[in-house]
């Protein structure tokens, strides 16, 4: 091969598979390596699946293929059949997964098939214990993905385009699990040409010509006029892609060197963050909310929290909503409160005895109640013969929070103790069955009118769960 040709996907495929697998440490000690292919029995999984047969091979690595059954086509069952029998010939380990698009009315179908798509790869992997998927996305599938970012009026992130390897657990419901693609450099008439080459069987799905979904448009319509007038457009793209890559690593580094300076806690100082300029404060909060799990804001929505969070009163109760939490304004705070929180609370009153078990989980209430021996706390025999009671406050609760001192209300306490308002209704109390509060999560035993004895002492204490 001279200077000026390009690889053959063979050899472009063993090289970025050799990279990734530098790159990233996804095989278990002690077990057998192996990856898998996401494989729908298209042109290019096919030729993915049987690149990565070769590959596996000379190397000893355990090879899977998974197909996922979307049933959208009234052909889905035959692609999984054909799948299934290609991969017994070659001699590969199968398994399949049936989605149904439930969220297709909120997403739609192109997004819910996607979203469904990566969640039961993600699950056939876990089943397997796989942690690096291959999926066979090549260069054109880069200059559409770029394309179609740019015409959503994406900034540098959606630029950047597809990784050669990274993490999705918002996809797969796995931060251990690594998804590659190692045809990003292979454009697809390359593709089309080893599939010839080898005699490769392959289906075709009807879909992929429906110009009604965006990719497809343009795949058929936009591209082929943009090879017409600049061929080679793809590399280029490829090339831009890489930049704007780079370029977000510095982002992110900044982000998280402005990240340091602004934390107090779980949440950001606003007097710091607005000693940084709109541009990069806007870059601090995109990291923050990533780093949280948090689906990207829009740049508008961006601007309209920054006014929120800045130009408001000091005592009012900012809350700006995104789809998966709350950003909030506690004193000189910004924090993120999970999407749990905006609800409030519904479960019912829980009734229950302590049998001298370390703690008791209360799946209801999101929560789990320790009971720890000390010093200081209720007499544990008077306790393990109470009928107790789990519930949320009802108001007027009265609270003495410790022997010399005086009897107040939760809300004083709650203040005192610096708690924001939209947690205090997610704190649970322990009451008697007669109606004693013994306990206040976020607070402590009420020590009014709790019985003394020499006997062994239990304190309480609420931990929060994720149930």
């Amino acid at each position: 091969m001279t200077a000026s040709q390009p690889a053959s996907p063979v050899d472009a495929f063993e090289r970025a598979l050799d990279v990734i697998l530098a790159r990233v440490s996804v095989f278990a000690p002690g077990a057998p390596p192996s990856i898998a292919v996401a494989y729908s029995g298209g042109l290019d999984s096919s030729a993915l699946l049987h690149l990565a047969k070769r590959y596996a091979a000379a190397r000893d690595i355990v090879l899977f293929a998974f197909h996922v059954h979307h049933g959208i086509s009234a052909n889905a069952d035959a692609w999984q059949a054909h799948c299934e029998r290609e991969c017994q010939q070659l001699g590969i380990r199968f398994d399949a997964r049936r989605v149904s698009l439930e969220e297709r009315s909120r997403h739609g179908l192109e997004q819910a098939a996607r979203l469904g798509r990566y969640a039961a790869l993600g699950e056939l992997c876990r089943i397997h214990g796989v942690r690096l998927l291959l999926t066979a996305h090549h260069l054109d599938d880069q200059a559409e993905t770029i394309l179609l970012q740019l015409l959503r009026g994406c900034g540098v992130a959606g630029m950047s385009g597809m990784e050669l390897v990274a993490s999705a657990p918002d996809l797969v419901g796995d931060s251990s699990l690594r998804v590659a693609r190692p045809l990003l450099d292979i454009a697809r008439v390359d593709l089309e040409r080893f599939v010839a080459a080898c005699n490769i069987d392959y289906v075709e799905d009807e879909s992929n010509t429906d110009p009604r979904y965006a990719r497809n448009a343009l795949r058929h319509h936009v591209m082929p006029a943009l090879f017409t007038y600049f061929p080679g457009y793809q590399a280029r793209f490829a090339r831009s892609a890489q930049h704007a890559q780079s370029a977000q690593r510095l982002l992110d580094e900044m982000a998280a060197s402005d990240l340091a300076e602004c934390r107090d806690g779980e949440g950001i100082d606003i007097g710091r963050l607005k000693s940084f300029n709109p541009d990069r404060i806007d870059n601090l909060l995109r990291y923050w909310l990533a780093l949280s799990g948090v689906r990207m804001p829009s740049t508008s929505w961006l601007g309209e929290m920054r006014a929120q969070l800045f130009e408001a009163r000091e005592d009012a109760q900012v809350c700006v909503s995104l789809p998966d939490g709350d950003i909030r304004r506690h004193r000189d705070k910004v924090m993120l409160t999970p999407r749990a929180m905006r609800v409030p609370p519904q479960a019912p009153p829980l009734r229950f005895q302590w049998r001298g078990e370390d703690w008791l989980d209360f799946r209801s209430y999101r929560g789990r109640l320790h009971f720890e021996s000390g010093a200081d706390g209720i007499d544990a025999e008077w306790l393990a013969v109470q009928d107790l009671v789990l519930g949320y406050r009802r108001g007027g609760e009265m609270l003495k929070s410790a022997r010399n001192r005086p009897t107040r209300s939760l809300k004083h306490h709650y203040q005192a103790l610096d708690i924001p308002a939209w947690e205090r209704s997610n704190l649970p109390l322990v009451h008697t069955a007669a109606g004693q509060l013994l306990f206040a999560a976020g607070i402590g035993l009420n020590w009014r009118d709790l019985p003394s004895g020499s006997a062994r002492r239990i304190c309480l204490r609420w931990e929060a769960t994720n149930f």
